[in-house]
């Protein structure tokens, strides 16, 4: 029986035909298991994941090894872009086997959802010290049937350390000292030949854009106690723009560098890594590689739907034979069919996007802004449930079963947050808003239903504070939603909710910074006075051009009608403001307080 056919996933599609009797995440897998008494092997990836493809050729489309699998186990394949929580919570538990985590993430789990083996690629055949996959498979077998006792102990203690592993939260958010120390630490292992960070002092390991952490090297709360911080951010930019991991025929930055210098990319080009590289353009006052990345997401990944795709695979067919960035290397590309695109439209991805473009579009080409627009509409048409829930993700404008994590609620609602101050449509605020609230409960803030079903009635949802990786986590961002909203004068019950999460991470990410960029931004934003610049006006005004190009953490432009229907609608900031002259106006103000009203650009600089 082929389950995977019609998934909502193109990497469980590519899968559908392996003889491995896969099974899509999800409880019926589990009680199969259980009913055979027999271990669940759950394999995360991602269509656009090199290996991944390497271990479908070598292992899950071979018959022999599919045997294997399909008589003693029951075996399940994951996206871990669709099922990020799963992805987490396993991952979580794959550290206590192998210290080098990534995908394919193979886990052999019980019946009960007790994880008591993984690892990552397994190759066809052994690589001393590397086992194969099928002496992994007969290991795994033969300690569930002679070896139980020492499997459920395992499984059980492994859990148990996990939840103990919660780290409880700071009395209060740092302070801006506590946060110039986190960015020292940061500015003090930059590379200083090549710019950027690797992951140890030798400088060996691949080298990622890690733009959530230059994001909060941007923060204007590090300039006095952290003057390098910004050019370390800067000079990280400038040197990926001039490098191989750079796209200069079709926009957009590849995954990561395999090399000290930037060279030898991992040639698959994500929406995450392009969208954050659009706001630190900006940031930077580099409107050139802002505009090259948003044009990447629009001309390369924005889909007919208006959505835009996850990713572009690094592997294309050239000269009838599949390589891995052999298009790309192609000096004329016109000949060639380009390599595919994951079309799934991951909910809170496509808000950074929406974020980022509708920033480039007041800024460059107000194209990016209504393809920020479109965007925002398909998704709403798209990703969200009957009962107004988002969900995950869609593909082919078709829900996913997936329920929506606190990254797709928090991410579309910044990006639709970009969105009303770019537009002044109250609308795109208003849906923000709405969906910051259904994740504040009485019990804490989580996604409606507490997450992941199956995660949930098996206690292994994902434990300690997540990493900020190639995109903002799901506090994160959901923090700085909620930080966006107070604001935009929404209330105080949005600042306590970023408050919140950000006290839970702040002893972890104080301690790792690299890691933790983007809750170390909300925090900045938390312990500074928020500067917040509305025009009323004309939108082609020249001091509407002016607000643009200020650094604000609001910058806002609207019609007095529109300043009139903010205030109505509960966004305080825009009480009271007009343009009484018949000139467009602006208001800069300092946490609410404003000074006043100018009609002249200068008066902003």
């Amino acid at each position: 029986m082929n389950r995977l056919a019609n998934a909502s996933s193109p990497y469980l599609r590519a899968h559908a035909d392996n003889p491995v009797a896969w099974f899509p995440w999800g409880a019926e897998a589990f009680a199969l298991a259980a009913e055979r008494d027999v271990p669940v092997m759950v394999s995360i990836g991602y269509s656009t994941c090199h290996w991944c493809h390497v271990m479908a050729r070598e292992s899950f489309q071979d018959v022999e090894t599919a045997g294997l699998l399909n008589d003693g186990f029951v075996s399940i394949k994951v996206d871990r872009e669709e099922h990020p929580d799963v992805d987490a919570a396993y991952l979580d538990a794959a550290s206590a086997f192998t210290p080098h985590l990534g995908w394919p993430l193979t886990v052999f789990v019980s019946p009960e959802g007790r994880v008591f083996y993984a690892g990552t690629y397994f190759p066809p055949t052994p690589r001393p010290p590397q086992p194969s996959f099928r002496q992994v498979l007969a290991a795994v077998r033969e300690a569930w049937t002679e070896r139980r006792t020492d499997v459920d102990a395992t499984g059980a203690s492994l859990r148990d350390a996990l939840a103990a592993a919660e780290t409880a939260p700071a009395d209060a958010s740092p302070t801006v000292d506590r946060l110039a120390a986190a960015a020292r630490t940061i500015v003090a292992r930059e590379d200083r030949e090549y710019a950027g960070f690797a992951a140890g002092p030798a400088f060996e390991t691949p080298k990622f854009p890690n733009t959530p952490v230059l994001r909060f090297l941007q923060h204007p709360a590090l300039t006095s106690d952290a003057p390098d911080a910004a050019a370390v951010a800067s000079r990280a930019l400038s040197a990926m723009v001039a490098s191989d991991l750079h796209d200069a025929v079709e926009g957009g930055f590849f995954r990561y560098a395999t090399r000290r210098d930037w060279s030898v990319p991992h040639y698959e080009r994500m929406l995450t890594d392009n969208a954050g590289l659009v706001e630190v353009a900006l940031a930077a006052g580099d409107e050139a590689a802002a505009t090259d990345a948003a044009r990447f997401l629009v001309d390369v990944l924005q889909l007919p739907s208006g959505g835009i795709a996850a990713a572009q695979d690094s592997e294309s067919v050239v000269d009838g034979r599949r390589s891995e960035g052999g298009y790309y290397r192609a000096i004329d590309r016109s000949a060639l069919t380009p390599p595919a695109l994951d079309a799934k439209v991951v909910t809170g991805w496509n808000g950074h996007a929406i974020a980022a473009l509708a920033a480039a579009g007041t800024r460059t080409d107000p194209r990016f802004l209504e393809a920020a627009r479109w965007a925002a509409d398909a998704v709403l048409e798209s990703n969200v449930a009957d009962d107004g829930t988002l969900r995950r993700a869609s593909l082919d404008e078709i829900r996913s079963a997936a329920p929506a994590t606190l990254e797709d609620y928090g991410g579309l609602a910044r990006g639709l947050l970009a969105l009303a101050r770019a537009t002044g449509e109250v609308v795109y605020a208003e849906r923000a808003r709405s969906l910051v609230e259904q994740c504040l409960g009485d019990d804490g803030i989580h996604p409606p239903g507490g997450g992941d079903p199956v995660l949930v009635a098996q206690g292994m949802q994902p434990h300690g504070v997540p990493s900020d990786g190639a995109s903002p986590s799901g506090p994160s961002v959901f923090a700085a939603a909620a930080l966006d909203l107070w604001r935009l004068g929404a209330g105080e019950r949005y600042r306590a909710a970023a408050e919140t999460l950000v006290r839970a991470a702040a002893e972890v990410a104080l301690s790792t910074p690299l890691a933790h960029g983007a809750i170390l931004e909300v925090a900045a934003g938390l312990a500074t006075a928020p500067r917040q610049v509305v025009v009323v006006g004309e939108r082609d005004a020249e001091i509407a051009e002016a607000a643009r190009r200020v650094a604000a953490d609001v910058v806002a432009v609207v019609s007095p009608a529109q300043a009139r229907a903010f205030a109505a609608a509960g966004f305080e900031l825009f009480a009271g403001k007009d343009s009484s002259t018949g000139e467009a106006t602006a208001y800069d103000c300092r946490a609410f307080t404003c000074a006043l009203p100018t009609t002249d650009p200068a008066a902003l600089v």
